[in-house]
């Protein structure tokens, strides 16, 4: 996947493009408007990750003209603030997400792993998960999840032997709370027998053995 990524913070901006290269990503950087403009007139991309505030336009002029010009490439916006009409109008633009500033990188590519998930269908011992589908055959067997059982599991299969931080998963909570998060996990570990290892007070991996 080729994402362009426009951040005038010039340390944070190589910081998290290095990060996405070593999960095997091709990123290009953008410092400004223009700096998009150039890059996009002779490259295409499959993701645009856009911060807000700019020096001279902000991220969602930038989006909308590149729209104007029938570029409709997905975008996700990384931004400092936290008001419900910026996110809100970032998702009324087209946004495909809205990431708050100070975020881990891992949620980043938590994100766009979610986001751009293969067709194939992924395997974990005797389970087969078509993601596009959420359908779940353990032993050849159909299996239904609640919604909430279903994205813990969506979430953490996705990224695999990967730590996944407390936070993204109480994002598919109603009432987030650890404990609510630790039952769930625990009734999802016996639903399904999966490896799960806890991580105290950071998150949990699907561990494959």
């Amino acid at each position: 996947m080729k994402i362009l990524l426009l951040e005038d913070d010039i340390i944070l901006a190589d910081s998290l493009a290095e990060y996405l290269e070593l999960e095997d990503f091709e990123v290009d950087i953008a410092h400004n408007a223009q700096e998009v403009y150039n890059l996009t007139f002779h490259n295409n991309y499959d993701l645009y990750i856009f911060d807000i505030n700019l020096a001279d336009e902000n991220g969602f002029e930038v989006l909308k003209n590149l729209q104007n010009a029938d570029d409709n490439t997905p975008t996700i916006y990384i931004s400092a603030l936290i008001d419900i009409k910026t996110i809100s109008e970032a998702f009324n633009i087209g946004a495909i997400d809205y990431i708050k500033k100070p975020f881990e990188p891992e949620e980043l590519i938590i994100r766009i792993k979610s986001r751009f998930s293969s067709k194939e269908p992924l395997k974990y011992k005797d389970i087969i998960y078509y993601p596009n589908k959420k359908e779940i055959f353990k032993s050849g067997k159909a299996i239904i999840l609640s919604d909430l059982q279903l994205n813990l599991f969506d979430t953490l299969l996705k990224n695999k032997n990967a730590l996944v931080p407390n936070y993204n998963l109480l994002e598919f909570f109603e009432n987030p709370s650890s404990n609510a998060l630790r039952v769930a996990i625990n009734k999802l570990k016996k639903r399904l027998d999966l490896n799960i290892k806890n991580i105290r007070a950071k998150g949990y991996i699907l561990e494959e053995l």
